[in-house]
Parts: structure tokens; C-alpha cells; sequence
């Protein structure tokens, strides 16, 4: 007989999960921890970072962890929507068309350098990010569950490049920033190469699956029912509201960035092992959540003013309840 797990066993077995992507990736925790916060929460993840950071490593590491069906599309400015979607291809045996899928439909969809492709392509994600699902000749089909998208984009780049616009940007739950790592972390990078480790043999490197679908899914319900008090609700509205009174912003935070920052709240509550969210738990996703929501006016960023800073500064400037 089958046992249902408890909140505590599917706390353990993320805590596992990041032990498991930890065998690939090295010096990016805080990352590892952002994308399984995402997932929990039911959204979509934009990964910002130099080339080399091992972007792609986390996914695939991730997927290979949570035992996740896992697509890969490298980003082109000759990408077609359809080849993302899918689309309807004529079959000469039965004379009809039918509709073959695009590589959208699978659990986890790495978009490499999204940025890389047409603004056409990149709207072509919208309704699945959003709606989670495909319409192809005014029919809609459901997509895998659960869903995430993790996008990459390389932030130094800008030739040949595309800037998202504001309503992709804004179906991110979550933007996470991957830096350079520390010296330690990058000669234990070197060791485990000089060892033989390959990212392109996640289970030659000892990644082993520790968690299915069914579990995910109980997860994802078990956050839904993680509470929170009406101080720390309107503790997040202050925030976003204190964002759109910045001088040096020109569009703040919408109620879209709101909710959002609640979902990932309850997330981050949950994997820690809180019933409730309190205010740690808001200020420790406020960045990853609302830094990709802001538009600075064109004369802060010549002074250098960047989004985590004017978050930093409302972060400190807002009362916090106890």
C-alpha cells in the first residue's frame, strides 16, 4: 500500500534534490535554491549570467534530479514560433494534417539565450509560460504537468540580441543572477574536471533522480496551503508601492509582482519548514522576484543605479511587522 509522504519527508527529499544538482554545480546555491523555489510555485525562471557560469548544467541537473522530462532549445534569430509550439505537418499516408509537437511540450524547457531570437519567437512562449498551454488552428492543447520555463540570457552581449519586452519579462516569477564564483569554488571546479567529471554525464557524476512527479505535485499543493498574516500581506503591497515612488524608476512594480512575490513567499516558507510566511522569508525573495519588474528612467541608469540597489534601499526604508 501506498503511503502519502508528509510535509516533512517532501521537505527532505528538495533538501536532497539540492545535494544531487550540488554534485554537477558548484558555487551557485543560491541559484539552485531560486529554481526550486520556481518550481514550487508553479512559475518560470530567467537565468542571468556570463557564458560559463553553468546555466545550462543547473537545468539539466535539476531536471535529472526531480526525474523530469527535460527539452533543450538553443535561442536563433531564424527560430520560428512554430518550432517551438509545434505545428500542423501534412501527412501523404492518410491525406491529413496533423499537429507534431514542439519541444514545449515536456516538464522543464531549457530556452537557451532567449534573447538571441525575434520578439515574434520569444511571444510565441507567452501563452504557455501563462496559460500552460498550446492553440494550433484554433485548437488548445494542455501542456505536461508540472511546467517551468528556465531561460537563459547573457547580460554583456547586445549584439544580435533582442530585448524582452515588459510582458515576457513580467511571466518570470524569478530572475536569477549567476556570478562568477568564488576562488575555492572554481579550483574545486578544475578538480572535479582533472577527476573526469563530464556536465555532459550527469550520472557518470553521480546525479541520481530522488524525487517524481506525483511527489512535485504534492508539493505544490502543500505550498498553496502555507498561510499568512494581513501585516505581512500589506507588507508586501508597502514594498511594490515604495518601488513606484522611487525617483529613479520610471514603472514599479505591478500587483502582478505582488502576487508573485506571495508565491515564492509561500515557497521558500515551505522548503524551510514554516506553516506561515513571515517577513524573513518576503525580504529573502524580494530581489529575485521584483528586480526584473522595474524600468529605471534612462537618467539613473547613466548614473550607474541599477534594480537591486533601489530594491536594497526599500528594503531598508519600509517598515517591517513584527
Amino acid at each position: 500500500m501506498t503511503t502519502t509522504p508528509t510535509n516533512s519527508d517532501l521537505q527532505q527529499s528538495f533538501a536532497r534534490v539540492r545535494e544531487e544538482v550540488g554534485k554537477a554545480v558548484v558555487g551557485q546555491d543560491g541559484a539552485v535554491s531560486g529554481l526550486i523555489v520556481t518550481l514550487l510555485a508553479s512559475g518560470h525562471a530567467l537565468l542571468e549570467g556570463v557564458p560559463g557560469v553553468a546555466k545550462t548544467l543547473l537545468v539539466r541537473a535539476l531536471s535529472h534530479s526531480l526525474s523530469l522530462e527535460t527539452s533543450r532549445v538553443q535561442f536563433t534569430p531564424d527560430l520560428m514560433p512554430g518550432d517551438i509550439t509545434g505545428s500542423l505537418v501534412y501527412d501523404s499516408k492518410s491525406g491529413e494534417f496533423e499537429f507534431r509537437q514542439g519541444p514545449v511540450f515536456t516538464n522543464i524547457l531549457l530556452a537557451d539565450e532567449i534573447n538571441r531570437t525575434p520578439p515574434k519567437t520569444q511571444s510565441a512562449l507567452l501563452e504557455a509560460m501563462e496559460e500552460r498551454q498550446v492553440s494550433v488552428d484554433g485548437v488548445s492543447r494542455p501542456l505536461p504537468v508540472p511546467f517551468l520555463v528556465a531561460a537563459t540570457m547573457n547580460p554583456v552581449e547586445y549584439e544580435g540580441t533582442y530585448t524582452l519586452p515588459e510582458a515576457q519579462l513580467d511571466r518570470f516569477l524569478m530572475k536569477l543572477t549567476l556570478g562568477l564564483p568564488a576562488r575555492d569554488a572554481e579550483v574545486e571546479v578544475l578538480a572535479r574536471h582533472a577527476a573526469g567529471f563530464s556536465p555532459r554525464d550527469l550520472s557518470a557524476a553521480g546525479v541520481t533522480p530522488v524525487i517524481g512527479e506525483a511527489d512535485i505535485l504534492a508539493a505544490q499543493a502543500a505550498v498553496r496551503q502555507v498561510g499568512v498574516r494581513p501585516d505581512v500581506l500589506a507588507y508586501m503591497v508597502d514594498l511594490a508601492r515604495a518601488t513606484r515612488e522611487s525617483p529613479s524608476v520610471r514603472i514599479g512594480v505591478s500587483p502582478r509582482g505582488s502576487t508573485a512575490l506571495l508565491a515564492a513567499s509561500k515557497a521558500w516558507a515551505w522548503l524551510t519548514g514554516f506553516d506561515h510566511i513571515t517577513p524573513d522569508h518576503v525580504q529573502a525573495m524580494a530581489m529575485p522576484v521584483l528586480r526584473h519588474r522595474l524600468q529605471l528612467r534612462p537618467e539613473a541608469e547613466l548614473e550607474g543605479v541599477d534594480a537591486d540597489s533601489i530594491l536594497g534601499s526599500v528594503l531598508q526604508q519600509v517598515r517591517v511587522p513584527l
